[in-house]
């Protein structure tokens, strides 16, 4: 408070200079309209700048609530997107009630491990979600793994860079199909087998899920085959594929369970 006191005593002839020169100012906005009109209007601009600036703090510290709001969006659109009939000639494929075989839940990523041969990631979701063993997963791009275990509000996931997955798949132009494979080495790369050599296979062919098993629907993407090359028997492809997930930056997931899993397979146990 002296320092205060102090520094007034010190400056008051440049203090008064400025009370003046305020008092001055006021008296000629006051006076003349021009002057008047050129204020408020520049009062305005002020204002309107700072509550830009706070809209825009409050926008960006918003944006993890739209982002999960945006997700749920999303798994919306992907549950009516697989549930549709995937015949294109049918009448009744514009139908949303026609065939409701897979429920999304949305989900983040909390642990993703990419570097060792068997990686697992641990989403945060669980026995609590419904979610169970064997549900698959995936990202908007494509896919990431298969639910290994689960606690009441955690789940691991297998990831396709762990050596012991093998998943179906297939090149999309010609519905050949085989397995995906990681041989362990690249982070963006998965080895593509089984492919019959009768196949035309060429560089940039899409590859995606066959929907040969209970747990992906068919054509999710997976990935482009960026090389190719018979093996030594000479009787199948053995296939690069680069993957259209980058794996090493994995947040946002969705969880898909095929309703009718138990059914299939029960009609299979049977079969055998």
């Amino acid at each position: 408070m002296q320092q205060i006191v102090n520094f007034i005593l010190r400056n008051k002839t440049f203090l008064l200079f400025l009370l003046l020169l305020f008092i001055s100012v006021m008296l000629t906005i006051q006076s003349h309209s021009y002057h008047r009109s050129r204020f408020i209007n520049s009062a305005n601009f002020l204002s309107g700048g700072i509550f830009n600036a706070s809209n825009n703090i409050s926008d960006y510290f918003g944006l993890r609530e739209q982002n999960k709001l945006l997700q749920e969006e999303n798994n919306q659109l992907k549950s009516i997107l697989f549930n549709v009939e995937n015949n294109l000639n049918s009448p009744y494929v514009d139908s949303l009630n026609f065939a409701k075989n897979y429920i999304f839940t949305p989900a983040q990523v909390i642990r993703n491990s990419y570097s060792s041969t068997n990686n697992i990631l641990l989403l945060n979701r669980g026995k609590k979600d419904s979610i169970k063993q064997d549900f698959g997963v995936i990202s908007s791009k494509g896919i990431i793994g298969i639910i290994e275990k689960t606690n009441a509000n955690y789940a691991t996931v297998l990831s396709i860079l762990n050596t012991t997955s093998s998943i179906s798949a297939k090149l999309k132009k010609t519905n050949h199909f085989g397995s995906i494979k990681w041989d362990g080495l690249l982070p963006n790369k998965i080895q593509l087998s089984e492919i019959p050599k009768i196949a035309p296979v060429a560089t940039g062919d899409t590859i995606v899920t066959s929907g040969r098993s209970a747990i992906f629907p068919k054509n999710i993407p997976i990935g482009i085959v960026s090389s190719f090359n018979l093996d030594t028997a000479e009787n199948y492809y053995e296939i690069e594929v680069t993957l259209f997930n980058d794996m090493t930056n994995i947040e946002h997931v969705y969880i898909i369970e095929n309703r009718d899993v138990e059914q299939i397979e029960n009609l299979l146990e049977n079969n055998d």
